[in-house]
């Protein structure tokens, strides 16, 4: 049990999560200006990028380094400077820190030590890209990086075959092409958006079935990071598939079942993930705390 009162006064000082633009510096928010200005230090994915917001904003704070390749040491070294009492302000390279990166961890980390953990709202790419896809909005699912390995996607598109919701993607312009033809393939020619450049010069939605922006991207070079809005499963289609085989079960009850059958430990997380949709990090992560 963990409660947490975000502004009380407490012995143990207070990570902030700080959005940041995604690509339009004017999204940013008088609130994370003023935190970024009083935080004892900024935690950065890329120290280059942040270091360019903070000039365009004369916020000469302490810039440290964390990021997927230094987590595990500096994680811990963020974690000794909160608790005797600084400040943290944790941003990702833009919109909301903590989605789809390894500032998570450190969130679970710092909640695990009773740390204050306080967000300081913004830019966010998947939501920007949701309510301008013309896509219904009611409920979605918001599913990060498409795995890169073909067996891979195609199981972790299978784990979201069913889903009534509205689907969100990021994808890479260099990996999109090869992305949406096994969209097609698994969920079938369903109504999407392709979204790129939010918030910048150059912003863009290309919207259509599957394969029509398969068309458009054969006919166009992708450029910029991509969201992708896919539609849900209609009803009909959602019953007809009927309920998974491991609906019901924990998720060690699931890689557990995975292991029965032969699959060493690795293998079956990586399965687990692919069938629930998830990051295989984020199962890795969970199993790990048992």
């Amino acid at each position: 049990m963990n409660r947490q009162k975000s502004f009380e006064e407490h012995s143990c000082g207070t990570l902030y999560l700080v959005a940041t633009p995604i690509g339009n510096l004017e999204d940013i928010t008088m609130r994370a200006i003023r935190i970024l200005k009083e935080v004892s230090l900024i935690a950065a994915e890329d120290t280059r990028q942040t270091r360019k917001l903070l000039s365009r904003f004369e916020i000469d704070g302490r810039l440290v380094s964390y990021h997927e390749h230094n987590k595990a040491a500096s994680g811990p070294e963020l974690i000794r400077l909160l608790e005797e009492g600084s400040s943290i302000a944790l941003v990702s390279d833009a919109g909301m820190p903590a989605i789809s990166d390894p500032g998570a961890d450190l969130v679970k980390d710092a909640v695990e030590r009773g740390i204050p953990v306080v967000p300081v709202p913004g830019a966010n790419a998947a939501l920007a890209a949701l309510i301008i896809s013309g896509l219904p909005t009611e409920r979605f699912l918001f599913a990060g990086f498409p795995p890169r390995d073909k067996k891979s996607l195609e199981n972790w598109l299978l784990g979201l075959k069913r889903m009534d919701s509205t689907l969100l993607f990021y994808e890479s312009p260099h990996r999109v092409a090869k992305t949406l033809p096994a969209i097609r393939a698994v969920l079938g020619d369903r109504k999407m958006a392709m979204i790129r450049e939010l918030t910048k010069k150059h912003e863009e939605a290309v919207r259509g079935t599957v394969s029509e922006c398969e068309q458009w991207l054969e006919e166009n070079e992708p450029l910029g990071e991509y969201c992708l809005v896919v539609e849900g499963a209609d009803g009909d289609e959602a019953a007809e598939q009927g309920p998974s085989w491991w609906e019901g079960l924990s998720l060690e009850e699931h890689a557990s079942k995975y292991e029965e059958q032969g699959e060493p430990r690795k293998e079956a997380i990586r399965k687990t993930a692919a069938d629930r949709g998830l990051q295989k990090r984020v199962v890795y992560n969970e199993l790990m705390r048992k």
